[in-house]
Order: structure tokens, then sequence, then C-alpha cells
């Protein structure tokens, strides 16, 4: 323990006489070596605990600490007033540089700000700027990409977020360049480093060209950002005045530049030491968009914030005293294995939604859907047009301190040169999926067992399809706000009909029967897809192992194989042959390439023959219950053949709050600021209805669990069905989240 340790507040002393102080910094040598394994080190050991360091602290590694104390904000603060002294309030140690707003500000004095930039980063406000997106990074992309090497930190993922970032908000493309390279140092450099300095130069030029920009855009408009800014004014009339302005904007510079250069540059070396993921993504690129939550989990590029406690209080059983600042790292929280299992392993097709690496809370991150349309487009682009780039490890260079944030400094790679593209003609078509919610209606439902419902999609208006390929999946947003995939069974030639099949579990959590009581010819249904993770990838024959409803997927592989002229076998078991979807047309199509295994019949397949009889590169592929695939795994591995195993396995997440769609009444809600009065109908989200009258809503996850949906309830008995409010604030009911929320009452005032 250094001296700096054994010395600490006496306020802290006080407050833990039953607590040793522990040898925790975040900013350690030994921390910015293995970030992961330090937090949880500490999580397993002395979960909350107070150090010395850095003045003292109080630090925290649980996802449910962290949770709590960036939604309480009654109880924690962010603004610098109650901090006191000078510097930055929300990090440890504080730096210098000028107060942040919203950030640095706590509600109500936050809001308006909030209020303020909101309008402009919406989900429908940042799809408008994809071409825009697209266009820069061709450009960037196009000005390296026939030389063979790189340096991506410094050639992409450094000038393409400052360059959308800047134009959106309307900076002249001679700004770019000159204001892109001191964001970057700020975070990249030591403290009181010549680097530092030089980034505090840059900064101080930042600050004169927003007043500027503001006085231009004041006198003549233009669409950009900050003339919509310069334009709009506070609760009391007046205009927001030019230090506020400067305030907002440098943050909106700030957090959207070198937040997104941290993450795609991590990513991308991940890739490049992860050829089998890279290669997956390449194979299905619409797999990027489930993946993009994982690496920000993974990688999240903001490391910790901090907030200052404002009265006395426990954390995780350990007592702290107003006047305490307080750690919450985001990289501990998004390692907790109480919220994500094996948290240690990125797994593409993972549903992290969840992940706290843009914050949680009133201060959630508002630039949360252009951070990610940036990084799906650079990635997007770097695998399409030089997707055998290899990052030269003996260059890296990563940041001196991973405390607070974390990056590369440089990431050298190489690669086959390629050609360069017309950056104005490409502008045109984002490169990135930014596949949205499509409303498809049900123009047929049949029973295909008793349990088993088969449900035919299609456009409203008549019109074609987006294509898709076996192996394909729809995510189907339900009426309660539930999110449920179901695999596309039909034909991929069809474009005129979706066709899934959904097996009822009245034990589960509730999407099923939702599905089975809702449909019936004429019901609208929100999708997102077609999306593939299961691709049917080449290969001399195939063996197709199917258990229950797992046959959907396989029902369309084994139709492409057949059309392919591509020998295969298909494996189809379940509980009774009368519990088998589909069986006659399986066996109209296989003949007798087909195998049926009722279970009450036939008993377990031998696995281990099916596998032995299987040509050395036949590909297997598995969908059915978990226990099959677990033990289809097991025998591969075991075969030396995990390398030819493809499975896709289904499953609800185990936090997702559990309620019988029955109960769904219909309701009424006013809306006080806006003044209007709306109908939420039973087979209706209120997300949905509310956004017709209010399209400028922060939303993200739309699964109740992300908090950006988070709204202040001024009358009525909210019903909630998020997993982030705690049971005393579900009780209390002044909030709620209107992505998946509902009312008991007959009427819900909220304050919109």
């Amino acid at each position: 323990m250094t001296e700096q340790q054994r010395t600490a507040p006496a306020a802290a002393q006080t407050a833990t006489e039953d607590r040793p102080v522990a040898p925790f910094d975040h900013h350690s040598a030994e921390c910015n070596t293995d970030p992961v394994g330090y937090y949880r080190e500490f999580r397993q050991t002395c979960p909350v605990g107070r150090t010395d360091a850095h003045g003292g602290f109080v630090y925290t590694t649980r996802y449910a600490d962290v949770v709590r104390i960036a939604r309480d904000d009654d109880t924690f603060s962010s603004a610098r007033a109650t901090a006191g002294g000078d510097g930055t309030a929300i990090v440890i140690p504080r730096g210098p540089g000028l107060e942040q707003y919203p950030i640095e500000l706590d509600p109500p004095a936050a809001t308006g700000y909030r209020d303020l930039i909101n309008p402009l980063l919406t989900q429908d406000a940042v799809a408008e700027l994809a071409p825009m997106v697209a266009r820069h990074t061709t450009r960037v992309v196009d000005a390296f990409i026939a030389e063979g090497s790189v340096d991506f930190v410094r050639d992409l993922t450094n000038p393409l977020p400052a360059a959308v970032t800047l134009d959106w908000l309307g900076f002249p493309e001679s700004d770019w360049a000159k204001l892109a390279g001191p964001i970057h140092d700020i975070f990249a450099a030591l403290p009181g480093s010549e680097r530092a300095v030089r980034g505090a130069a840059g900064l101080a030029y930042l600050d004169q060209r927003i007043r500027e920009l503001i006085v231009e855009r004041r006198a003549e408009p233009t669409g950009d950002a900050v003339s919509y800014l310069a334009a709009q004014r506070r609760a009391d009339g007046e205009l927001f005045d030019a230090d506020e302005l400067v305030s907002v904007i440098g943050l909106l510079i700030a957090g959207g530049v070198d937040t997104t250069t941290s993450l795609t540059g991590s990513t991308l070396v991940h890739l490049s030491r992860h050829p089998e993921d890279r290669q997956r993504l390449i194979d299905s690129p619409d797999l990027l968009l489930t993946a993009t939550d994982e690496f920000l989990r993974v990688f999240a590029p903001s490391q910790s914030m901090a907030r200052t406690v404002r009265t006395d209080t426990e954390v995780g059983g350990c007592p702290v005293t107003a006047g305490d600042r307080v750690l919450i790292p985001w990289v501990a929280a998004n390692h907790d294995p109480a919220v994500f299992p094996d948290p240690e392993q990125l797994r593409l097709d993972r549903d992290a939604a969840r992940h706290l690496s843009f914050g949680i809370g009133s201060h959630r991150c508002a630039g949360a859907h252009l951070a990610r349309l940036m990084f799906r487009e650079m990635i997007t682009q770097v695998l399409t047009r030089l997707p055998d780039f290899r990052v030269v490890e003996e260059g890296l260079v990563a940041y001196p301190t991973r405390g607070n944030q974390s990056g590369w400094d440089a990431i050298p790679a190489v690669f086959t040169p390629g050609p360069r593209r017309d950056a104005d003609a490409a502008g045109a078509r984002p490169t990135a999926s930014l596949t949205g919610d499509r409303e498809l209606v049900m123009v047929a439902t049949t029973t295909a067992t008793d349990e088993v419902l088969e449900v035919r999609l299609a456009d409203p208006t008549g019109a074609e399809l987006p294509s898709w390929t076996p192996g394909a999946h729809l995510e189907v947003r339900l009426p309660s706000g539930r999110v449920r995939q179901y695999s596309l069974c039909g034909d991929p030639s069809d474009t005129r009909e979706y066709r899934i099949a959904a097996l009822r579990e009245p034990a589960g959590r509730g999407g099923s029967v939702e599905l089975h009581a809702l449909a019936r010819a004429g019901v609208t249904l929100s999708v997102r897809g077609p999306r593939n993770h299961f691709p049917l990838v080449d290969a001399p024959g195939y063996l197709l192992l199917a258990g229950g409803i797992g046959i959907t997927p396989i029902l369309a592989m084994a139709r492409e194989a057949d059309r392919r002229g591509v020998p295969f076998r298909l494996v189809y078991g379940g509980r009774t042959r009368a519990s088998m979807a589909f069986v006659d047309e399986v066996t109209a199509l296989a003949g007798d390439r087909v195998t049926l295994l009722p279970q009450d019949e036939a008993g377990l397949p031998d696995l281990r023959a099916l596998l032995d009889a299987a040509g050395p590169d036949t590909a297997v592929y598995c969908c059915g219950p978990t226990g099959m695939i677990d033990a289809v795994e097991r025998v591969c591995a075991e075969a030396g053949r995990s390398g030819q195993l493809h499975v896709e396995r289904f499953t609800a997440d185990d936090l997702e709050v559990a309620f019988d769609p029955a109960t769904n009444t219909e309701f009424e809600v006013h809306l006080a600021r806006t003044g209007a009065t709306l109908r939420v109908p039973r087979d209706r989200r209120m997300i949905d209805v509310l956004r017709e009258v209010v399209p400028g809503l922060t939303y993200d996850c739309e699964k109740g669990y992300c908090g950006a949906c988070e709204t202040r309830v001024l009358a009525g008995t909210p019903e909630h069905r998020d997993s982030l409010l705690t049971d005393e604030e579900r009780a209390a009911g002044r909030s709620m989240m209107i992505c998946v929320g509902r009312c008991r009452s007959e009427r819900l005032v909220l304050d919109l």
C-alpha cells in the first residue's frame, strides 16, 4: 500500500471505521493492463470499497450498484456545485475544462438542455443522416484504400466521426481537420503533457469557432444543427446564450468524436485477432446490428464516470457520506456475470442491449443512435472493401491510461489494395444496414399442430418483401413490447409473403402465448429483418438435425440443398408424431433423405452414429431444444468436428418481466405539455401511439431496460413491465418506461 493510500480523508475514515481502505486505483498500471480482470478481482473480494487514491473515493464494481447510483439523482449528483472546488465533476481525478451541459448538471437544471438536443438525435432524425455518413466514410476510405496500408486511428476512426459530427453541426470543411486532432489529443494524452497542452489549445480554438458560428447562424440560418440550436429558447422565452450553447455544442462534439473513435478501433483490433468473428460478419452482414451492442459492452469507450453523494446513505452495504465521490465504472458493470453470463466472452449474437456504455438514467448518451450509425458504416466498409486487413500488433499504441477513457492511439494495418469509389455517388446508398421496423399484416394463420401456429405475413400495400436466404429469421415486436425471433420457413423465391411458425409454450415468458392469442388475418405486426445469423454455407453435403419447432429453419435449408442438388440427410425428432409440424411437407420434399424420430416411438437419436455416417466434409446444422443442441455440440467436439457444426438458439431474456397479455386493457393517456389525449388500444404499444403526436420521443432498446424512454407520471396508475425500476419506484408510480408499460387505471397523465 502506498503512502497516498494510507492517508484517508477524515470523513472517509469516520464513515468506514469497520471497513478497511482498499488498494484500488483505476488508473494504476495493473488496471490499465487488464481492466476487466482488475474489476473482477475486486467484485469477488470487495465489490464496494473505499480507496485513498486521487484524494479518496468510493468505488463500485457491480451492475446493480452502478445502475442505482447513475439513476438516483436525488442522492447522487453530477454537478460541479455539489462536488465543490474546480474541475470536471464527472471523472476521478477531476480535470480541467469548461462546465459541460447537460452532463454536469442535475435535473431539473439539466432537463432544459436535454430537451434542447434530443430532437436532433432521435432514431428518425439520425436515419436521415445515413447518406451523409456513408458519403464521408467512402471519401475517407478512398483516401487510403489504394495504398494497402493504414493507421486506422489517424486515417479512419478519428477523421470520420469528426467530419460527420462537424458537418452535421454546420462547421465548414476547413475546420474538420483542425478540430479532429485536438479532440483526440485530449482523450489520448497524459495530463500535463505537451500533447495535452496542444489539445487544450485546440479546444480554445473550438470555443472560438462555436461562438462565431452561433453569431453567423443567428444572422443567416441554414439547415444545420447549430442553426436549430441557436434559434431555440429556454422555458422563460429567452434565447439560450452563447455560453450555454458553447457548453452544449462542445459536449456534442467531444461525445460524438472520440468515443466512436475508441469503439471502432477496438472492434477492428478484435476482428484482426479473431478472424472467425470477422468472417461471420462478412458472411452475415446483418449480424452487425446485434453485434454492435456486444462490441459496445466489451469495448466501452467511457470506462467510468463519477458522482458526488448528496446525503448520507449506503452503497452495497458500504456507508457513504455527503460530499463523498463515488466511481461508477461502466466497464465493470458490463462484465458483471449476474447480468451477462460468461461476460469475458465476446459473442456476436448476444443480446447485450443492457450494456451501460451509453450510461443510464438522466445522463444516458443522447447521441447513441448516431454513434451506432457511424460505427456500423465504418465497420461495414472495412469488411467489404478491405476484408483481409491485418493489424500490425507491434505498432499498436494504447491510451496511456484507461481509467476514464479506453482506446487506441495508433492501429497500423496492412491489406490488399482496392479500388476507390465515387463518394458522391456512394453517399446516397448507405453501406451499413439500417433495417428498421416494418409493418406487416397477417394474411393467413394455420394450425400446423395443436401447439404450432403457422403465420403468413405480407406488406399491407402489396409491395414486394426484402429477399432472404435459408437460416434467416424475423424479429417480431409484439403489441406488449416483447421481442421474439421466428425463423423463416417458406420459399426464399416468394417475395410476396413471409412464413413463420411459433410453438405455444404456456410455461414460457408469454411471447408465444401472446402471438397465438392475437393471430388472425388482418392483424398487423412490427418486424425487423430478415436477418441471417445462421447461413447455409457451401459444402459438399449436409446433415440437418431438427428438434421440435427447430424444423423451421432446417426446412428452408433442406429446400435450398435440394434446389442446389447437394446431398443432404435430414433427421427430425419431436415428442410425438402429432407434435411435429410440417411432417407431410418435409416428407414430400426430402423423401428417403429424411428420418422421422418421434421420441415416444423411436427414443433419442444416436448422434454419434449419425455423425460417423456423414462424410468428413459434411456441414452439420442443428436447431432445436437447448438439451439437443448441447448434446450435438458435445458429440461434435469429441469427434473433432466442431468446426463443421452450425447451431442456432432462440432463448427468451432471463431478466424479461413476465406478464399475461390477456390482461391488456384499452386506456387513455393525456399529455400534460402538448394537451393531447390519446386512446391506447389493447393490441398497440403506448409508445407507438405517443410517437404519432410527439415524434421527438427519446427511446432506444424498446424492451424496458435501457431507461431512455423513462417518463414522469403525473396522474394515474402505471402498469410496469420493465426490468429497470426498483420495487419502491414501481410502488411510487412517479415514472414509467413507456416502451413496454401500460396502465392499471382508466387514464394516465404523462409529463409530455
